[in-house]
C-alpha cells in the first residue's frame, strides 16, 4: 500500500463508520436496498463456523464484532484499530501488513477479509492469496458487488469530511468473478451492494 493510501485510511479512521450507517457525505448518496443488505451481511458473518478467525484489514471493526469465535483483527492503520478496540474489546488485534501476515502457518481454521481485497491490484492480490491460504485452510471474501452503472475497475478520488482528497484504486466483483479468482469457492452473499464468497 502506498504512503499516500495509509495516510488516507488513517485520517479516515473516525469517520469511516459513516459510509457504513449513511452519515455524514453519505447522507444525500442514494443508496436503495443498503440498511436491509448491511443487515443481511451481518447476519452471513454471523453464521460463520466459530473457530479461530482472522479479519485481515479489519478496520474500524464494523464487521468484526460479528465474527464468531476466537477472532483475531489485523490492520496497517493505528487510527483504526484505536476504533476496532473500542468497540470489540473482546478482540485480539494486531498492527500488520496484510501482505506479510506476522502469524504461523495454519493459526487459524479462517481468514476473513472486507472491502479490502477489492482494493488490491493484481500481484497485490496474489500475494494476499498466498498469505491467506497459508495461514488458514479457509478464506472467505466480502467486497462490493459488481452493479449496473459502475465500472468493474477504476481509480476514484475520495473525499474526506475536512475536504481533503485521495486517489484509491477500486474494483466491483460478482461472485462467479469472485470465485474464479479464489480458485473456486461457494457464493454466502450475491447482493446489489455486497457479495461474499468462501474458498
Amino acid at each position: 500500500m502506498r504512503a499516500a493510501e495509509r495516510r488516507y485510511y488513517d485520517r479516515r479512521a473516525p469517520e469511516y463508520d459513516e459510509w457504513w450507517s449513511g452519515f455524514g457525505l453519505f447522507v444525500e448518496r442514494d443508496r436503495p436496498g443498503w440498511h436491509d443488505e448491511v443487515g443481511e451481511l451481518e447476519r452471513v458473518l454471523s453464521a460463520l463456523p466459530a473457530g479461530r478467525i482472522l479479519d485481515v484489514a479489519c478496520g474500524t471493526g464494523f464487521l468484526t464484532q460479528h465474527l464468531p469465535g476466537d477472532v483475531t483483527g489485523l490492520d496497517q492503520s493505528a487510527a483504526m484499530l484505536g476504533v476496532a478496540r473500542s468497540r470489540c474489546p473482546e478482540v485480539r488485534f494486531v498492527q500488520g501488513d496484510a501482505l506479510a501476515l506476522p502469524f504461523d502457518d495454519r493459526s487459524f481454521d479462517l481468514v476473513f477479509t472486507g472491502h479490502f481485497y477489492g482494493h488490491l491490484r493484481e500481484t497485490d492480490r496474489e500475494r494476499f492469496l498466498t498469505e491467506a491460504r497459508r495461514v488458514a485452510p479457509v478464506l472467505v471474501v466480502a467486497d462490493s458487488a459488481y452493479r449496473h452503472g459502475v465500472a468493474a475497475e477504476e481509480d476514484q478520488e475520495r473525499v474526506l469530511n475536512d475536504g481533503s482528497r485521495y486517489t484509491i484504486y477500486k474494483r466491483y466483483l460478482t461472485p462467479a468473478g469472485l470465485a474464479a479468482e479464489l480458485g473456486g469457492g461457494e457464493t454466502l452473499m450475491d447482493g446489489e451492494w455486497f457479495v461474499v464468497v468462501q474458498a
